[in-house]
């Protein structure tokens, strides 16, 4: 295992999966409002259209209106929220990882709620089995995918809950992992020997984390059987960017050659 903390980031730090949840609960609840306006607001006249070939919305069209309206505000909202747990999950790429899959699913979930409460007002088409009649013609059977259609108001919620399903197993494995990781790095931090190395070699990414650049670094550091060099990589703001000779803290598993941490060294610090 080699990491590469951030000072500001202590571990193991369960505030960020905290955070998450708490932050969790309004996001679910804006998407709910979204899924429910937008299947009524926008949907539910989509399908009309394709299935009677109606143009306009006729007699129905303020409410719809006031329904696109209120999905406007509540998708801005649902946004937002869900961008918030992105900078709540911290601002490592692990735990950026775990912050996006649970704004994933916080947006599966909410949706599901919301369209799935919007069932009983989908509007009805006027015809089934085949599409309006235009003067002087005859009526055209619908195809299959008409028919999918027809069934949206049903496929809506059950596709988003399918998909909020398989994300909360992702996210409970992922927050396993979270929480084994931040037990092996607190462990080494009590447990593992400190030692003071130095950066022989600085590359940068192109990866930015949350407006913080991403370095891969090589570090050297004496221990018991002799220097070894490690290759890690460092997120950090560009005040406290890497540069070849600098100084950081090392420490490692005597026992576990593969296990080792590299932080920056504290400031002030004499290493």
């Amino acid at each position: 295992m080699f990491a590469f903390a951030l000072p500001e980031d202590p571990r193991p730090d369960r505030g960020p999966g905290l955070r998450l949840w708490l932050l969790g609960v309004p996001t679910t609840l804006a998407w709910a409002a979204t899924g429910w306006s937008g299947a009524l607001g926008l949907l539910d006249g989509f399908r009309l259209m394709s299935l009677n070939r109606v143009g306009a919305w006729g007699a129905d069209a303020g409410p719809a209106v006031s329904l696109v309206l209120f999905f406007a505000v509540a998708v801005t909202v649902a946004s937002s929220l869900g961008f918030a747990m992105l900078w709540a999950a911290g601002i490592s790429l692990r735990r950026m990882g775990v912050g996006f899959r649970a704004s994933s699913l916080a947006t599966a979930l909410g949706v599901a709620l919301g369209s799935g409460l919007a069932i009983p007002s989908w509007t009805p088409p006027e015809s089934v089995g085949q599409r309006l009649p235009v003067p002087g013609g005859a009526a055209e059977p619908w195809s299959d995918v008409d028919w999918v259609v027809y069934y949206e108001p049903y496929l809506v919620p059950a596709v988003a809950a399918l998909v909020a399903l398989v994300l909360i197993v992702v996210l409970v494995c992922a927050f396993l992992a979270e929480a084994e990781a931040d037990d092996r790095v607190q462990a080494l931090r009590h447990r593992g020997r400190q030692v003071t190395g130095f950066v022989t070699h600085v590359e940068f990414t192109d990866v930015w984390v949350m407006g913080h650049p991403r370095f891969v670094v090589h570090v050297r550091f004496p221990t018991e059987a002799g220097e070894r060099t490690v290759v890690t990589t460092m997120v950090t703001s560009l005040f406290q960017a890497p540069a070849r000779g600098s100084a950081v803290q090392v420490r490692y598993d005597p026992h576990d050659p593969g296990t080792v941490l590299v932080e920056p060294a504290p400031a002030g610090s004499s290493c």
